[in-house]
């Protein structure tokens, strides 16, 4: 079964068949919002808004572990996440839809690994490729599918947040080879990969990061709303065409 998190601009997924919600219990915690259980594609899905209902929860205080395992309970086959990303990269700008390959993890004292505390054996996770190569393939035939442009491939930088990052931060970022900078792309990715889960992401470029393009002197909050819903229905178009051959 499909499980999407929506985040920034996608709190509800208005393509999604809803046949039941569900409120989830975890060892973890309460997950940021009850499951919808539903369908896409003809295909059994679940979707779960990352900053709960209402977009009321902070990056930096998303219960990752609960919404993953709260997923992983409902018997999720693979994991879609939607994000909203600035752009650093000079050709990234606003509206761009990018499938990314790679992160780098600058997050501080987020709840990052399910295997801690008491007994639990040191595990360690291959994370070479963050983002599940054959679930990225299937994105981007579904963007195809759908007639929406989308740039296949780039680096995430996962940042603390909740603020918006100093032009000379976008600046290390781009030194150290990333293309888009967000706040909630870890621990979610590695979260997946210790559940075995199949985990891509969708990350919509609503601003140009921090010192770049129009956001040189400062961010334009006031144009973001328009740019995120547009955006988000080029998302949603392509949600509808993802299929995972009956899983």
């Amino acid at each position: 079964m499909l499980a999407i998190i929506g985040g920034s601009g996608l709190t509800q997924l208005a393509n999604l068949a809803v046949e039941r919600r569900e409120v989830v219990r975890t060892p973890y915690g309460e997950p940021s919002g009850p499951l919808i259980f539903g369908r896409l594609c003809d295909q059994p899905a679940v979707f779960i808004a990352r900053h709960g209902y209402g977009h009321t929860i902070p990056p930096h205080e998303v219960n990752y572990r609960a919404n993953l395992w709260a997923l992983k309970q409902a018997h999720a086959s693979s994991i879609v996440s939607i994000a909203s990303v600035g752009g650093i990269r000079a050709d990234l700008g606003p509206g761009t839809l990018v499938i990314p390959h790679q992160i780098i993890d600058y997050t501080w004292g987020r709840k990052a690994t399910f295997h801690e505390g008491g007994n639990a054996p040191v595990v360690h996770i291959d994370f070479t490729q963050p983002y599940d190569p054959e679930l990225r393939q299937v994105l981007l035939a579904a963007a195809r599918d759908a007639g929406q442009g989308v740039v296949d491939g780039g680096v995430y930088a996962a940042m603390q947040g909740p603020r918006l990052e100093t032009a000379a931060e976008i600046d290390r970022l781009e030194r150290d080879g990333a293309d888009l900078v967000g706040m909630t792309g870890m621990p979610e990715a590695a979260l997946a990969r210790e559940l075995e889960l199949p985990y891509a992401a969708i990350t919509v470029v609503s601003n140009h990061a921090a010192g770049r393009g129009d956001s040189k002197l400062g961010i334009q909050f006031a144009s973001l709303e328009d740019i995120l819903r547009e955006s988000m229905e080029r998302v949603r178009r392509i949600i509808e065409m993802i299929c995972l051959d009956g899983k």
